[in-house]
């Protein structure tokens, strides 16, 4: 014989071992208002919320911002009470025994559940709730909330036991959930009313500082001023484009800068710092889902800054959906040292940071350093001993500068050369007033050939040059310097004559001299034009390199015409 769990009491407010009065329950006909317009959206619809308790997802999983609609929505849908069902029975120590569905009319266990799946009861209240009293709540039983109730012989005293006093988990469950459902009349809601404004205005400040922060990240702009009170003309990019921002559209120049309460402008150094992080996040998060688990290689490279911190940065490489080739700046880090073991792990580290496993890497990419191509113990070496597959091809137009510059250092002449044209750049060049003496007779010189005929004018013609001294690893620079030498040959000269009578020491007047006959002998104007024939060879080569649509077969026929190309100039001419 199957018993039910217990009889029916008169209700009470006054006992604290009683359950809550029937007036609560939910036995009237009309359902409560729960949603209003908002509430019934595609959110709740994406979430495909299950009517069988053994079915739904825990209320913890659940977003905290969606939490009271998801809530809201199993409270008006009601308990799940199947009518109508024929309930399986079960042998319990002898006797077949099974659910009463007359358990669903008890006055006390009207919001219990039952799953059709699992054969077992739960209580609705307890499981939209007991998540929200912390340690406390996990004190008592999943048996009603996420295992069911199904000892169907111990009924009565479990379900007891369960409801408890007035202070039970239960009793707690189920006075929040009257509290959300009476929230209209909820004393909080009152309390939360006047603050609608406040709010609205406090979202539109926020949206203004995220859109100025957005376009000044773009454009790789400073956010702050050296001055940024009210008075200042100069207040800095940010707090001046979001003045700009205000004077353009009314209802944020009503709550921004003056107009917003002084303890939440939105516009503090720390908020603006939230964002930049925010939008970084968000940044990365797009390119991880562009990548979409997929394989990628990575392009990694270490400097210091400028307070002598070793940085490392990681670049992406990976063709997305759509089959194209894409290149990503994932991330900047600080590394103790530059050692391969420390890259490796900084390296791995970032990877997982952004859930990227190790084994996806099928492409490295360093420059020349022994730290990161050394054969034993290179960076290159260490993730190759993990994954096989994480080939390492050195660039090639780093490969093409580093040539130019080792075979520069060991041909004796060419070496005395390059040394000569540092020492020119570096006196020229070294302060302001020779500049502009240097531009001041190029644009005169120029001014002559323009009256002779000589040049012509147009776009993109007779551009102004300049000097800067060619760095080892700066590709193409030496034939840019060159190439400008010569067009600025007649100007530096000029300009190291000015120093030999107006220098301002004797040691100044002597360098300028010695300098200028240097430059004006056939050595060296022999070596300035052989360096440029020579020199805008390679800078072809170092430019098709570098294109993005180079692939691997045509930068080798590169290379190799290149190389007949300069043995065919060393043979013949």
């Amino acid at each position: 014989m199957i018993t039910n769990f217990f009889k029916p009491q008169a209700p009470s407010n006054t006992t604290p071992s009683s359950p809550l009065p029937s007036s609560h329950l939910r036995s009237s006909s009309s359902p409560v208002n729960l949603f209003n317009a908002s509430d019934n959206d595609k959110v709740l619809a994406d979430l495909d919320l299950k009517s069988d308790p053994a079915k739904r997802k825990q209320m913890s999983k659940f977003s905290p911002n969606i939490r009271d609609r998801v809530r809201r929505y199993y409270i008006l849908k009601k308990p799940c009470q199947p009518q109508e069902f024929e309930f399986p029975s079960r042998d319990i120590g002898g006797e077949l025994r099974r659910f009463n569905p007359d358990w669903f009319d008890d006055p006390y266990s009207q919001w219990l559940e039952y799953s059709v799946k699992k054969d077992a009861t739960f209580f609705l209240c307890c499981y939209l709730f007991k998540n929200e009293l912390g340690g406390y709540g996990k004190k008592v039983s999943d048996a009603f909330t996420t295992k069911g109730f199904r000892s169907w012989n111990k009924g009565i005293e479990r379900l007891k036991k369960h409801v408890g006093e007035v202070n039970s988990v239960h009793t707690q469950c189920f006075m929040m959930m009257l509290d959300l459902m009476n929230q209209e009349q909820f004393i909080l809601t009152s309390f939360d009313k006047p603050f609608e404004k406040f709010k609205g205005d406090y979202q539109v400040r926020l949206n203004a500082s995220i859109d100025v922060i957005r376009y000044l990240l773009k454009e790789g702009m400073p956010f702050r001023g050296h001055n940024e009170c009210i008075t200042s003309t100069r207040r800095g990019h940010f707090l001046d484009l979001l003045k700009w921002y205000a004077d353009k559209k009314e209802d944020v120049k009503n709550v921004v800068l003056e107009k917003a309460p002084k303890n939440n402008t939105t516009t503090s150094p720390d908020i603006q710092k939230d964002i930049v992080n925010s939008c970084a996040k968000e940044t990365v998060n797009a390119i991880i889902e562009d990548l979409n688990e997929d394989y990628f290689g990575m392009l990694v490279d270490e400097s210091k800054d400028v307070s002598h911190k070793e940085q490392m940065a990681l670049v992406l490489r990976y063709v997305n959906n759509e089959g194209k080739f894409i290149e990503r700046f994932l991330g900047l880090v600080h590394v103790k040292d530059t050692s391969a073991k420390s890259l490796k792990e900084a390296i791995y580290s970032l990877l997982l940071d952004h859930s990227l496993s190790r084994s996806q890497i099928r492409g490295q990419g360093y420059d020349g350093a022994s730290n990161m191509q050394g054969e034993i113990n290179g960076l290159k070496t260490l993730i190759l001993k993990y994954n096989y597959s994480a080939y390492c091809v050195h660039c090639f137009a780093h490969q093409l500068q580093l040539t130019l510059v080792a075979v520069a250092k060991k041909h004796h002449d060419v070496n005395n050369f390059f040394d000569l044209l540092a020492n020119v750049l570096s006196i020229v060049g070294g302060s302001f007033k020779r500049r502009e003496m240097l531009r001041d007779d190029q644009a005169k010189k120029l001014e002559e050939l323009l009256m002779l005929g000589e040049v012509h004018t147009g776009s993109g013609l007779n551009q102004e040059l300049g000097l800067q001294r060619p760095g080892d690893t700066c590709w193409g620079s030496h034939f840019k310097t060159v190439r400008n030498f010569i067009s600025l040959f007649s100007s530096i000269v000029h300009v190291l004559g000015v120093l030999v009578n107006e220098g301002a020491n004797y040691h100044e007047k002597a360098m300028a001299k010695s300098l200028v006959e240097d430059i004006r002998s056939y050595e060296f104007i022999y070596m300035l034009h052989l360096m440029l024939k020579i020199l805008a060879i390679t800078y072809d080569l170092n430019m098709a390199l570098q294109r993005k649509d180079q692939d691997i077969v045509s930068a080798m026929k590169l290379v190799d015409f290149t190389k007949r190309k300069l043995q065919s100039m060393r043979e013949s001419e």
